[in-house]
């Protein structure tokens, strides 16, 4: 059956939080997806953080009726929403993306500045890790993060491009280099930077194939300057802060692949019951329910990598301990999103690459960005693979 790895509780708590998100997202879907509606998305996430789902994950701040709430629970919301819109559940996940190193590594008043206000769903939040020549070689990033010990302020300058919330967002977690430190990524660091900070620019934004809605797109920062209070952590410590939020990014992107499969396979199932062709169902037809059932065991299997991931998470695991685990998640939800987008557009053949006869179309693009996002298939396979040959070094 499918929830096998969670327990009643959770199992009550994703019909709660889907009947929220059918009443409050899934009435907005169109105008997000066609109109790329920001002030729907904002209405949503405000009646997210209203209702303290952006506070699953922290459990010492949650005031709901969750015994245990923990990234489970946020990662359920994540497919829930993904389910109905994908482009929606990217905004929400990267901002608590960027909550979680504030929650993690900022000092208090840092955090009742930016984090309170994500979490009440009165604010966004984006991370900056990507730059024109840095993708996941995040150890070759080009962005400098200097001290400057007279005015007691850190003074940020680079480009960073592909950053989700862009321009709409209120805060920024920028990942820079501090220091020509060997090897690079010892002199990673990390600083909490508001959207009003001088020095601050959007140059554009982008136009994607899919995730519409979302927006995504370049932020800059020349001679930037924040109050020395803004780093989070420690000066150098940006990379271990980087690979704990990727850690729990890719278990929260197995939930959105999840999510847009089991939208893709909705759609499948539906028509493969409800078409007639040379005189029976669809469905009878050995190439299709050879394709359903590829689809469904491949969701089954991703699923159980997901919560796997996000149990371990919630039981204590973090770092080395989790990195395998989420990336196996990552990858294979996200390869099982793309699959069954793929097999749900030539299941209905016309109707599957055209806009007036349903989702198809949409859930075909949205998907194929999940492989990428947030490390892509590759690099996790190389995550994965560095864990079980643990003497010998792999070579990028």
């Amino acid at each position: 059956m499918r929830d096998f790895l969670l327990d009643d509780a959770d199992r009550a708590f994703r019909c709660e939080v889907r009947d929220f998100l059918r009443r409050e997202l899934a009435p907005r879907a169109s105008d997000i997806e066609d109109q790329q509606d920001w002030s729907a998305v904002k209405h949503v996430v405000r009646s997210l953080g209203e209702a303290g789902y952006l506070r699953l994950m922290f459990p010492e701040l949650y005031r709901g009726p969750l015994a245990k709430p923990g990234l489970t629970h946020a990662t359920v919301l994540s497919e829930e929403a993904a389910y109905i819109n994908y482009a929606f559940e990217t905004t929400i996940a990267t901002a608590l993306s960027c909550a979680y190193p504030l929650h993690r590594h900022a000092g208090e008043r840092l955090r009742e500045t930016y984090l309170d206000p994500i979490l009440d769903g009165t604010a966004i939040g984006a991370i900056c890790v990507t730059e024109p020549n840095v993708g996941s070689d995040s150890a070759g990033m080009e962005t400098r993060i200097d001290f400057d010990a007279k005015t007691n302020e850190w003074v940020i300058n680079g480009f960073k491009r592909y950053i989700s919330n862009a321009s709409v967002a209120d805060v920024y977690i920028v990942y820079g280099t501090a220091t020509d430190a060997d090897p690079a990524h010892a002199g990673m660091t990390a600083v909490a930077v508001p959207a009003t900070a001088p020095g601050v620019r959007f140059p554009r934004n982008y136009t994607f194939m899919g995730r519409r809605g979302c927006i995504v797109g370049e932020v800059e920062f020349n001679d930037c300057r924040v109050p020395a209070d803004h780093l989070l952590g420690e000066r150098g410590g940006g990379f271990r802060i980087m690979r704990g939020m990727f850690n729990f990014e890719r278990a929260i992107l197995g939930g959105s692949g999840l999510g847009v499969a089991r939208s893709a396979f909705d759609i499948a199932t539906a028509h493969a019951q409800r078409r007639r062709s040379f005189g029976q169902m669809l469905g009878c037809k050995q190439l299709i329910w050879e394709k359903i059932a590829q689809m469904s065991w491949r969701i089954d299997a991703a699923e159980l990598l997901t919560y796997r991931a996000t149990k371990m998470y919630d039981a204590g695991a973090d770092g080395k301990a989790l990195m395998k685990e989420a990336a196996m998640a990552k990858l294979v939800a996200t390869e099982t999103a793309n699959f069954c987008a793929n097999e749900t557009v030539q299941i209905l053949g016309g109707d599957g690459i055209t806009k007036e006869y349903g989702r198809a179309e949409q859930v075909y693009r949205d998907a194929r960005a999940l492989t990428i996002v947030g490390g892509t298939s590759e690099v996790a396979k190389y995550l994965i693979a560095s864990r079980d040959l643990p003497d010998i070094r792999i070579n990028l």
